[in-house]
């Protein structure tokens, strides 16, 4: 199958097992089906860490832990002062801001593994932050130079008047040509989520004093003369707040007697919105007429009782009356710039009403979730949320106990007692997704961690002594990247095996065998397939000051660059092989070159499921060792292993019977670790030195009696 046109094919992510802290065992492709080229899945990403002042952090989970008592108390000491930022919780990577390198690069292994296309901007606050996006953009680059993957980048912008920020983007990346090799392209241009009608230039007649109604049969109208060629003209229609209102636009030639030239049905529209008719090729100066009918629902249209707008007259039911109404006329558009370089899509700011129109995006909404349309009314995206700050149908603050968090189900959100970390809210919304199958899955979110905290001023319902609107804490907060202590990284696991289910995942191939001898020389392994590949380039060096005053985060335990792994069978022993980019370090220590076996698949025995280790003790250059787990991570008594290295090469035979492979076929997983610092948490892999595969993932070797070949 290949990729839909105009797309280039979507990122496949790793085929690699995984079980995580709750024993969920990550699908496989025998279970999703390979991949499919044409389903893409982007992930909102924040850009706002360090971007609003140096104070804090305050972390409102600590805070109530401390004091539960606070959230009713806004004079708290414990509080950060009123409208500052304010973390949900602790990142693994603790309190980072946007340009900590380490943290970047660990951002992009991640969301590549786990399949993600695109990473998708939030600008939406009329603030682009090249000084954040430009740090990630060169760490994306030196990633790819270097032979790793990183998901595209596009941006999400302001709902209601976006041209600043798309003006912005468009001078400070698109138009000089910036790292177009990240930009993420849909229709065959690079992608942005903006309301294009609200960047062209156009003359806007009229300021919302006074709506008119429409109702039955009834119809009514401007007339008015263009003076330049002209591209689409639009309407301000109020709808006192009723959502399923609809109208249909008409354009007549000289007047409401004239030819009609092109109408149009709008539904669901949006209250006090510019309701556009978008013309297929620019009409010539003249006279025109545009009106409004057929109305549905309560809808109207602004005027006031001037008459500013040239050889114009408003209109009801075809005959001139008093004033004008409001009106919006779009010149031609221009053969260059924004308008014509991007992919536009609408993006939809509500959480209940989905789309209002053709080629508009949501971002979020509540279960059951929306399918927004393309311009053929093709079914195109949808949304996947963790937790939406929703109640009782109406745009929430998540400091609402009755929001939907992450426990939400069946349109109940549980009381304390009866939440955990499973991820039922995100659960039920991939539900949804994937019964429908669309184009694009939108996943809110990755690392958006703070919110700024208000009073009982908030004009959000829901709102108390002590308001947060978008995140809260560990329940009532909607971020993927994995958290210091609660939930870990459950929902990062939850949304890798819901992207296998949405898109598939490669097949993990047999091994093919060949005859080793253990001598440090490693050219009888060249035959051996699969090579099991580690990002490269990745061991961890970070130094970087974090959130607040005074902060800094150190890490040098990156040593040795696995780059690659091998593994073979005989009658007698299985074989594995490691490669590093550069010549090993000397073999001291008990956190060099670790090699964990699962000899089970089973993710709940062992420590994190692995039943041995090998070179944690008594490392030498011809023999090491192997340990069996006693649980946790506690290891038996030592046994001897053979093993030769010389220079970035490493290879070792254990027994087959040591490991149970007595029958096949046969499955192992295993995992390479350099310079853990052996903490016994998972987390041990993500932070620290270098791992292969990167964080709870293994690599799988399958044998079968056919693929095994004797001396």
């Amino acid at each position: 199958m290949s990729a839909a046109p105009g797309l280039e094919a979507a990122n496949p992510g790793v085929p690699w097992p995984a079980t995580d802290g709750l024993g969920r065992r990550l699908p496989m492709a025998e279970e999703v089906g390979l991949p499919r080229p044409d389903r893409f899945v982007g992930v909102f990403y924040f850009l706002t860490h360090g971007r609003h002042g140096d104070r804090g952090p305050f972390d409102v989970s600590k805070i109530l832990t401390q004091d539960p008592t606070a959230i009713t108390n806004p004079a708290s000491p414990l509080w950060g002062p009123l409208y500052a930022n304010h973390h949900w919780g602790e990142s693994i990577f603790g309190y980072y801001v946007s340009e900590d390198e380490s943290v970047l690069r660990k951002h992009a292994q991640m969301l590549a593994d786990a399949g993600v296309d695109v990473i998708i901007f939030d600008v939406s606050n009329q603030l682009t932050y090249p000084e954040s996006w430009r740090p990630l953009c060169r760490v994306f680059e030196q990633v790819r130079q270097a032979g790793g993957r990183t998901p595209q980048i596009a941006f999400l912008c302001p709902f209601g008047d976006p041209h600043k920020v798309v003006q912005e983007l468009w001078g400070q990346l698109y138009h000089p040509g910036l790292y177009a090799n990240l930009w993420f392209r849909w229709e065959g241009k690079p992608l942005i989520l903006a309301d294009p009608s609200a960047l062209d230039d156009f003359v806007q007649y009229g300021e919302f004093k006074t709506p008119g109604v429409l109702a039955g049969l009834h119809s009514l109208g401007q007339s008015f003369t263009a003076d330049l060629a002209f591209s689409a003209v639009a309407a301000a229609l109020p709808t006192w707040g009723a959502r399923d209102s609809a109208v249909t636009l008409s354009l007549f030639h000289n007047g409401p007697t004239g030819a009609c030239l092109l109408s149009c049905r709008h539904e669901k529209v949006q209250d006090n919105s510019w309701v556009k008719l978008e013309l297929p090729g620019p009409l010539p100066p003249g006279k025109y007429y545009l009106e409004a009918s057929l109305p549905q629902g309560t809808v109207g249209w602004w005027g006031d009782a001037s008459n500013s707008i040239p050889g114009g007259k408003s209109f009801t039911d075809g005959k001139p009356v008093t004033g004008e109404r409001d009106l919006r006329i779009f010149p031609a558009e221009p053969e260059t710039g924004p308008r014509t370089f991007f992919t536009f899509r609408k993006p939809q700011p509500d959480y209940f009403t989905g789309p209002t129109g053709m080629n508009q995006w949501g971002w979020l909404e509540v279960y059951p979730q929306h399918v927004f349309t393309n311009a053929a009314g093709a079914g195109e995206e949808m949304t996947v949320g963790v937790a939406q700050n929703a109640v009782d149908g109406k745009l929430s603050c998540l400091s609402n106990p009755q929001a939907r968090g992450r426990s939400f189900q069946d349109g109940v959100e549980p009381g304390p007692d009866r939440r955990d970390y499973s991820g039922r809210n995100f659960a039920g919304q991939w539900r949804r997704a994937l019964a429908v199958d669309p184009k694009f899955i939108f996943i809110t979110g990755w690392n958006e961690w703070t919110a700024m905290r208000f009073d009982n001023t908030s004009p959000f319902y829901g709102s108390g002594p002590v308001t947060f609107v978008d995140q809260f804490d560990e329940e009532f907060s909607r971020d993927i990247e994995p958290m210091q202590g609660g939930h870990g990284d459950a929902y990062y696991y939850q949304m890798v095996a819901n992207i296998r289910r949405y898109k598939g995942v490669p097949a993990i191939p047999p091994v093919q065998s060949q005859p080793i001898t253990l001598d440090g020389h490693f050219e009888d392994w060249a035959k051996v397939e699969p090579e099991f590949a580690d990002t490269p380039d990745d061991p961890v060096h970070r130094s970087c000051h974090g959130y607040g005053k005074g902060s800094h985060y150190e890490n040098q335990t990156g040593r040795n660059d696995i780059v690659a792994a091998k593994v073979s069978l005989d009658q007698t022993n299985v074989y594995f092989y490691v490669r590093t980019q550069a010549p090993l370090t000397s073999c001291s220590g008990s956190n060099w070159m670790l090699l964990f076996i699962d000899a089970g698949q089973n993710g709940k025995t062992g420590w994190l499921g692995y039943d041995f280790v090998v070179n944690r003790i008594n490392v030498r250059s011809q023999q090491t060792t192997i340990e069996r787990n006693l649980g946790g991570y506690h290891w038996g008594k030592p046994e001897a292993v053979s093993c030769r290295m010389a220079g970035n090469e490493l290879e070792l035979a254990i027994l087959r019977a040591t490991l149970g492979l007595t029958n096949l076929p046969a499955t192992l997983d295993f995992k390479w670790a350099d310079n853990l610092r052996q903490t016994g948490a998972a987390g041990d892999f993500t932070l620290n030195g270098d791992a292969a595969p990167n964080d709870r993932f293994n690599f799988r070797a399958r044998f079968e009696a056919a693929n095994i070949r004797k001396n």
